[in-house]
């Protein structure tokens, strides 16, 4: 049996903000924006290589926007990774190095929190 975790719920509270956000800033691609009743809006998103979306909107959680947190993006080239997001504007730390598996973090504009991830050469 396969298990594919393909879609995270992310809470935010200004649906078309974190959708630029994520979109242009972080460079993730709209899969799709629908909105299905008044009530309920879905838009997923996806990092460039994943087979995992996101999905933030209206009516689809109901927890506080801005209270995700540890959420890793895998990059080949933290160092590349990090200039890409300071470059589009991203408040993005430092990298650190845990361990020989390197880190920067950053957050979206509610406070969800993530992490670019670099695991060592053969892992």
């Amino acid at each position: 049996m396969e298990w594919k975790l393909e879609l995270v719920p992310i809470p935010v509270s200004d649906v078309d903000r974190a959708k630029s956000f994520y979109t242009d800033k972080v460079g993730f691609n709209i899969d799709h924006d629908v909105r299905a009743t008044d009530e309920m809006r879905v838009v997923q998103l996806t990092p460039p290589g994943s087979a995992c979306s996101i999905a933030i909107g209206t009516g689809i959680v109901d927890t506080s926007p801005g209270s995700v947190r540890g959420l890793h993006l895998v990059v080949p080239d933290i160092n590349a990774a990090r200039a890409e997001l300071a470059d589009r504007g991203v408040d993005v730390g430092q990298v650190q190095d845990l361990g020989g598996i390197l880190y920067v973090t950053f957050s979206d504009p509610d406070g969800n929190g993530w992490a670019l991830q670099q695991m060592p050469e053969g892992e």
